[in-house]
């Protein structure tokens, strides 16, 4: 087993916030946390505000906007094709088809049937390891 939580099925692998003004609640979030945010360089030539901790990313904030304010947390998985079509079977919500980000890798967001929202994310990165 990998001591990476981003190769490693079954791990927390990265937490994001979203909400309406994501600007503010970086700001808040470095004066309460104290941490680093970078602006890390996407391949399609956008920038993602990245968390730092030391000199790995353990997160960041979303660069869109959207109703309500949360973190999401984001597990890593084996294939998530299989483990998005098993949570909506099981009585969870589809929010967020599997999609390929370019450079990030194979993600989904679902709700489960009790109300908590939950991506599985498989790295681009670890699946080429």
């Amino acid at each position: 087993m990998s001591g990476n939580p981003m190769a490693t099925h079954g791990a927390a692998s990265w937490i994001e916030y979203k909400g309406r003004d994501t600007a503010a609640a970086r700001t808040y979030y470095q004066k309460v946390l104290g941490w680093n945010v970078v602006e890390m360089p996407m391949k399609d030539g956008s920038s993602y505000p990245g968390i730092m901790v030391g000199e790995a990313p353990i997160g960041g904030f979303s660069p869109m906007p959207s109703d309500g304010s949360a973190w999401l947390n984001y597990i890593t998985v084996d294939d998530v094709d299989h483990r998005f079509k098993t949570a909506i079977a099981e009585g969870g919500t589809a929010l967020q088809d599997p999609i390929s980000i370019p450079g990030v890798g194979r993600m989904g967001v679902f709700k489960d049937p009790f109300g908590a929202t939950l991506a599985v994310i498989t790295y681009e990165q670890a699946a080429a390891e």
